[in-house]
């Protein structure tokens, strides 16, 4: 069993990430920082089933300013998944993405160069593909949102630690993760809540936009066979996405069956930065890593509802 490193691992996903390591016996640090956009309740309730573990322990730091040596010390895995998410305010606080996306990246490759590490698993966005993000991890690069461009700078900064230290990298591009625990600001559980609540949702666009969904279990999943299978994975880039493929106009509909209610919708203009379509060609995950997506869209929209719902209940 390994000592394993996790960074933002109070969030959506590294929080289900750090269940799933302790589960299989592993050590688990895990490594995160409360800033205002992420309100430290919806944190702290994603730790719920952490904090008790006697092989888990959680360390309070920010990437971007404090020491970094006590936590990378004699970790043999990391997981960098500790950024900051979000398409629009990427456009109004560039220099917040800049810090969190970019700065902190290369503080935290350089605090891990000298150290052994025998794997960096740096988590990046299908974002970097730019508007359209449909083909192989071959495909070019054109970011289409300073957000996504932040996370191909952090993807190229790893490359450059490779390169000049041998610093030991692996980039997983997730694909649109959903499920329990998603963020608050994210369209699915935006949506999931109005319905509930019977409030309009915005949709922005004309809701023909398509997502290659990945529910966060087969997300998790993926990202361990990248350490599971590291002598595939090791200087290698993989998209990590789900097997279907569906509007939001789909998920709209879908979504008012499984709740019962009819959404009241508000029509707006498509965003700046919006990806149109993502369809995760995931043929080199699958041929390295062994990964396929096993979660329907169906039941996991039903897993996040029901999710989204025991939150609302336990605020009343």
């Amino acid at each position: 069993m390994s000592s394993i490193l996790v960074t933002g691992a109070a969030g959506f996903i590294g929080s289900h990430l750090c269940e799933a390591l302790l589960a299989e016996g592993h050590s688990v640090t895990g490594l995160d920082a409360y800033i205002p956009y992420y309100p430290r309740t919806i944190k702290e309730r994603n730790l719920t089933n952490l904090t008790t573990h006697p092989n888990f322990r959680l360390l309070e730091l920010d990437l971007r300013r404090d020491d970094l040596a006590p936590a990378v010390e004699g970790q043999e895995v990391l997981f960098h998944l500790a950024a900051m998410p979000g398409l629009m305010k990427s456009w109004s606080d560039f220099a917040l993405y800049s810090t969190c996306n970019i700065e902190a990246t290369q503080r935290l490759l350089e605090a891990v160069r000298s150290t052994g590490l025998a794997q960096f698993i740096h988590v990046s966005t299908s974002s970097v593909y730019g508007r359209e993000a449909t083909g192989p991890e071959t495909t070019e690069l054109s970011p289409f949102s300073p957000y996504g461009l932040t996370k191909l700078a952090a993807e190229n900064l790893c490359r450059a630690y490779e390169a000049n230290f041998g610093l030991p990298i692996t980039i997983l591009r997730y694909f649109s993760v959903y499920g329990p625990r998603q963020r608050p600001d994210m369209a699915y559980t935006i949506l999931i809540r109005n319905l509930l609540r019977g409030e309009a949702f915005t949709l922005f666009g004309d809701g023909e936009q398509t997502r290659s969904n990945t529910y966060v279990s087969d997300c998790v999943r993926a990202t361990m066979l990248a350490m599971k299978h590291r002598d595939q994975a090791l200087g290698e880039v993989f998209n990590i996405g789900g097997g279907e493929i569906i509007s939001l106009n789909a998920v709209i509909a879908l979504l008012e069956e499984l709740t019962g209610n009819q959404a009241v919708i508000e029509r707006k203009e498509a965003r700046p930065g919006d990806q149109k379509h993502t369809a995760a060609d995931i043929t080199k995950a699958r041929e390295r890593l062994g990964y396929a997506p096993r979660m329907p869209v169906r039941q996991g929209l039903e897993n996040q509802v029901s999710w989204v719902r025991s939150v609302l209940d336990s605020m009343n």
